[in-house]
């Protein structure tokens, strides 16, 4: 696995990190609130927030905080799983932010990265323990050591947070991974 290959599958971690970059500085620099692109469950306008709200941060920290797991986690799967990390990728922004529109008890803007964060996270770990091989399991091992701390942000207990994103992205992953665990080609 060359340098090339491993820079490569940082490209898709790396732009939506620059576009949430862009976004937060855009928010910052001309004082606009782009918590309207947030998810806003079972509303019409919240619709918007299936594609934006990943891109969308409350603050610096809360940026700062989606970062780094992002670019980590979003890296580790395009290089290792390449032959399935785009579908794995679109389950965990896609359709963990529809759980979230659709089931979320709360009628209130959810923003930020970590439904796709905990989705990558859970697919990575659940992906090695089913699979079973070397790689899997040593990289399903290394995410559990680095971030399977998350998985106490899937109980509610800040107001503030979405528990309902991580909660949709862990069982994203989860399930994501349990589907394509029997897939012979995961990587070239």
């Amino acid at each position: 696995m060359s340098e090339r290959s491993f820079f490569n599958s940082s490209a898709v971690p790396f732009r939506l990190v620059f576009i949430m970059w862009l976004a937060f500085s855009i928010q910052f620099f001309y004082h606009i609130d782009l918590g309207i692109f947030g998810i806003l469950p079972r509303t019409w306008v919240g619709l918007i927030g299936l594609f934006t709200a990943p891109m969308v941060h409350g603050s610096y920290m809360h940026l700062i905080s989606n970062t780094f797991p992002l670019l980590f986690l979003g890296t580790a799967l395009f290089f290792f799983y390449d032959r399935i990390a785009g579908v794995v990728f679109f389950r965990c922004y896609f359709i963990t932010n529809l759980l979230v529109w659709l089931f979320s008890p709360r009628v209130s803007y959810h923003i930020g990265a970590s439904g796709l964060i905990y989705g990558l996270a859970s697919f990575l770990i659940f992906f090695g323990l089913i699979r079973q091989d070397f790689w899997s399991l040593l990289i399903s091992i290394v995410v559990m050591i680095a971030y399977g701390g998350i998985f106490y942000g899937v109980i509610p207990t800040d107001p503030h947070v979405s528990w309902e994103s991580h909660l949709a992205g862990a069982i994203v992953g989860g399930v994501t991974a349990f589907q394509l665990a029997d897939k012979k080609r995961i990587r070239e």
